[in-house]
């Protein structure tokens, strides 16, 4: 199926399903012309997750890639990058505990937390591992309408100590990498808005997940326990979910202001490493704020 994706390229996509997800077939990344990069750029933000298989790239190629795309950030606020000539690569390793095995969407316990992100497999184990993504847009719009009104309301607080705060403090010195002009020693929770609007589209997303955010602001602690597994439980619905099986060559492409993802821990003791960079994105903003 050849889609229209805005340019005067034509990608040819294969979706995954009605509104989410899609592979991008007879694509090299690594040799594409900005027109084509441009094209996918247009469809990441249609389509929110995009597939690549056959692909032929080794961390100076994700690197260069990732910077034609976007502006790239550290590897990640407190972790440090695969090796000193690649800070931009966040190496996911199951021989380090790299493991993703809860709903999450990526660095959202920063002020500007990344606008996407670009995964590649390195090491696959032989069978598991897959790689999930939900809608976080089409989960907002199959709200109720006093849901959503609800929703559109409300304040979390996303908090990164509990997944990287002994690694700051203990593996780093207390002493992150540099995120947004800064360098990180601490973390401090931050406020995001529930529903998200997206700065290109303006549609509303839910944007909270089990991974990094604690609690909404102005309730009970039951409260919110109860609404966050309310929206919880309605993301991660089957109709909003695809699923990707790995296979080496493979590489993803995701919105993270539209998405939240979750690796299968489900392959025993075999080593599964993945490679990921993330573009700088903007400060959240939600149906009653501006953007700055």
């Amino acid at each position: 199926m050849t889609t229209p994706t805005g340019t005067d390229v034509k990608l040819n996509l294969l979706p995954l399903g009605p509104h989410f997800g899609a592979r991008v077939e007879g694509l090299d990344l690594a040799t594409a012309s900005d027109e084509e990069l441009a094209a996918v750029r247009a469809a990441l933000v249609e389509r929110k997750v995009l597939f690549f298989s056959g692909q032929n790239l080794d961390e100076d190629a994700q690197v260069a890639l990732g910077r034609r795309l976007g502006e790239l950030t550290a590897s990640h606020p407190v972790v440090g990058g695969v090796d000193e000539a690649h800070p931009e690569i966040y190496a996911l390793d199951s021989a380090d505990d790299g493991f993703a095995d809860v709903w999450h969407t990526d660095v959202t316990f920063m002020p500007r937390p990344p606008l996407g992100s670009i995964l590649r497999a390195v090491v696959l184990p032989p069978t598991g591992g897959d790689t999930s993504w939900a809608d976080s847009q089409l989960a907002y719009d199959s709200l109720s309408a006093p849901v959503q009104r609800l929703a559109d309301r409300l304040t979390a607080v996303h908090d990164g100590n509990r997944a990287f705060g002994y690694y700051l403090a203990q593996r780093r010195g207390g002493k992150g990498n540099e995120w947004d002009g800064e360098v990180v020693t601490r973390l401090d929770p931050v406020e995001h808005p529930v529903v998200r609007v997206h700065p290109e589209t303006g549609r509303k997303g839910l944007f909270v997940n089990p991974g990094f955010t604690s609690h909404i602001v102005g309730v009970s602690e039951a409260e919110s326990r109860y609404l966050l597994d309310l929206f919880y439980a309605h993301l991660t619905k089957p109709e909003h979910i695809v699923r990707h099986r790995w296979s080496l060559g493979d590489v993803a492409m995701w919105d993270n202001r539209s998405t939240i993802h979750y690796a299968n821990r489900d392959y025993g003791t075999a080593r599964r490493v993945m490679h990921r960079i993330t573009l700088r994105g903007d400060r959240p903003f939600g149906p009653s704020s501006a953007p700055e």
